[in-house]
């Protein structure tokens, strides 16, 4: 009896976080124009920092679980080992270019300095001692070898480099050694590992489940914070506002110029035959911000409207659900580089460089449900030094961002499926 008027009350994650971001920006412009600063920063901001410690939580556990399945997955590499190298270097290869798209577009529109000027140097001193630290530490690597980068990647103790999430490359490092020797010993001596792995990693997403169904909580906090901190300054949001016009064009330069041109140069299917079998994917993925529960109408649409075999979209679209993140990786870039441009850091070559890399390794590990990205970002800044502090600014208009780098994962699985397929049936003699 009661069910209906259950549906009709019942909103969606994104409509609660937009509600939660809403409200924090009226609570906040409401302290600052009565004078209630205190208390929001005493009642109301630790609950924003309680979400985001609770990311922090999450973090090494969901990156370790989730690579060493995604290895695991890749057994179907013996079987078929040419489609599997050949959809991996692809798979890398756009998260690269995704990733390098995403550093031009924020380094040519420079979101960042849309950030109010007065404000800048507030906010540089609450990160000041993290900042100093950076500084330090940048000043010791230069009197490294070129080769330390890789010294650091591999752990001298594994349970050490757990219990630190700046350490999350030495994680993904040993994550991916410990899948490539479970898929060597072989599933037959190897099931029970194999078996525990997959359902820890259905209660680590069912945990984020939990820690997003907190997140309208904790963005009220964090935006009602914000808006307090810096008196209700308009600025903020009009940077705020280029930041996500900076994300998107990113994004829509990956979906509507890179990708058909990857299907132009290597296969037969045209642009257009490909948006229309796509679009129903890319709608279910907008909406659910979620590639993974996208993933059977993926497949459905791959094979039947795009004629892509089962063999090959069976083996392309779930590898791509865990280490394809094309949209996600173009976001970590952007939004990496804007912090640092609010904060007032000078990223160098070298340090773009990093980015890159560790949005392009950290992708792999990303799930592909809503809000996985923000666990994975922490370590994109950490790599480079950029208080994870700074999410507090970004994490208020995260969602709709989120639905459009979904899309564009989707769309990067199905293209990788179409070329894949096309160079195997050119191959066969």
């Amino acid at each position: 009896m009661n069910r209906p008027s259950e549906h009709r009350k019942r909103l969606p994650l994104y409509a609660k976080i937009l509600i939660g971001m809403a409200l924090g920006v009226a609570l906040g412009l409401l302290g600052a124009s009565l004078h209630f600063e205190q208390f929001i920063h005493h009642w109301i901001a630790p609950w924003g920092t309680i979400f985001l410690r609770l990311l922090k939580l999450i973090a090494v556990p969901l990156v370790l679980v989730s690579l060493i399945i995604g290895v695991v997955n890749l057994k179907d590499v013996r079987n078929l080992s040419k489609i599997g190298l050949k959809t991996i270097l692809i798979y890398i290869c756009t998260t690269i270019i995704a990733v390098s798209i995403g550093l031009t577009a924020v380094s040519l529109m420079k979101p960042g300095r849309y950030f109010p000027h007065d404000k800048q140097s507030e906010f540089m001193q609450r990160y000041e001692q993290t900042v100093a630290q950076k500084e330090s530490a940048m000043q010791e690597v230069q009197d490294q070898s070129p080769l330390q980068f890789l010294v650091d990647i591999v752990p001298e103790n594994a349970f050490h480099a757990f219990g630190d999430n700046s350490k999350m490359l030495q994680i993904i490092f040993f994550a991916l050694l410990f899948g490539i020797a479970l898929v060597c010993v072989g599933q037959s001596k190897t099931g029970s590992i194999v078996r525990f792995f997959n359902q820890l990693n259905l209660v680590l997403l069912k945990i984020i489940d939990f820690i997003m169904a907190f997140a309208p909580i904790g963005v009220l906090a964090l935006m009602a914070d914000l808006v307090v901190s810096y008196s209700g300054d308009v600025g903020i949001f009009s940077s705020l506002g280029m930041y996500a016009l900076t994300v998107t064009v990113a994004l829509a330069v990956i979906v509507f110029i890179v990708y058909p041109l990857i299907l132009k140069l290597f296969t037969k299917k045209t642009w257009k035959d490909f948006i229309k079998a796509a679009f129903p994917v890319q709608m279910l993925a907008f909406s659910t911000s979620s590639s993974a529960a996208t993933l059977p109408l993926t497949m459905e649409r791959t094979q039947k409207h795009l004629g892509v075999s089962e063999q090959v979209s069976s083996f392309v679209l779930p590898v791509g659900v865990t280490i394809n993140m094309d949209g996600t990786s173009c976001y970590q870039a952007v939004a990496a580089v804007f912090l640092a441009q609010v904060l007032g850091l000078d990223l160098s070559f070298g340090q773009m460089l990093l980015i890159l890399a560790t949005a392009t390794i950290s992708s792999i590990g990303t799930p592909g449900i809503p809000g996985g990205s923000i666990v994975m970002l922490m370590i994109v800044l950490d790599s480079v030094g950029i208080p994870v502090e700074g999410l507090a600014l970004i994490l208020g208009i995260d969602r709709p961002l989120d639905m459009l780098r979904t899309v564009v994962n989707v769309t990067g699985d199905m293209t990788v499926a179409s070329v894949v397929d096309d160079g195997k049936r050119e191959a066969v003699p």
